[in-house]
């Protein structure tokens, strides 16, 4: 099939579009994190929105491998929430889209690639829904956490690690301040569940 004219070039943009607009939202909700105090927290979000970044670019770069004239315009049409980003819902609204995405929207314009025919873009389509399933995981545990204040509480010792200078202990809270670099809580790299 002709790309120009398949549904796939259509998705793509979307999905351009889209992983464009959460990388954005996730940057602002990193903001939040630190005016709130929860660097560790900006650290994860901020990484989620590199991942977006890097999405992008690999969409982008299917167009313009595969579309005949780069300077025509792709029209799409899409919704996009627009919400305060308050760090106690916005964890769990991220973790519910980046798990819609995963699921349902790149699962789903990844068959439509590969009934077209375009079985490397499919491929690609399928690894970003990987990712999504990954990043909906860290930030279902991640608003858990934070909504049953466990975030650096637990009830088996862990390994507790500052962020900025690495000092670890293994205990069941983490510290108020590090020991060593006095760098706050927010710093303390929250552990997986074990």
């Amino acid at each position: 099939m002709n790309f120009n004219e398949s549904v796939t070039k259509k998705n793509i943009a979307r999905a351009f579009a889209g992983v464009c607009q959460d990388g954005a939202r996730y940057q602002f909700i990193a903001k939040s994190a630190i005016q709130e105090g929860y660097n560790y927290i900006a650290e994860q979000l901020k990484k989620i929105a590199k991942n977006k970044m890097a999405h992008a670019s690999v969409l982008y770069s299917i167009m313009l491998d595969n579309i005949e004239d780069n300077k025509d315009n792709v029209n799409i049409e899409a919704g996009y929430p627009f919400e305060a980003q308050i760090l106690k819902t916005s964890l769990q609204d991220s973790a519910e889209i980046e798990e819609n995405e995963g699921k349902n929207i790149f699962s789903h314009f990844a068959k439509i690639a590969l009934d077209e025919g375009f079985i490397d873009i499919q491929k690609k389509l399928e690894l970003i829904c990987e990712v999504n399933l990954k990043n909906a995981q860290t930030l279902k545990e991640l608003a858990q956490k934070f909504d049953d204040n466990s975030l650096y509480e637990n009830s088996k010792a862990c390994l507790w690690i500052c962020s900025n200078c690495g000092h670890g202990e293994e205990k069941k809270s983490a510290w108020q301040k590090c020991p060593l670099c006095s760098y706050p809580q927010g710093y303390v790299i929250i552990p997986k569940e074990l």
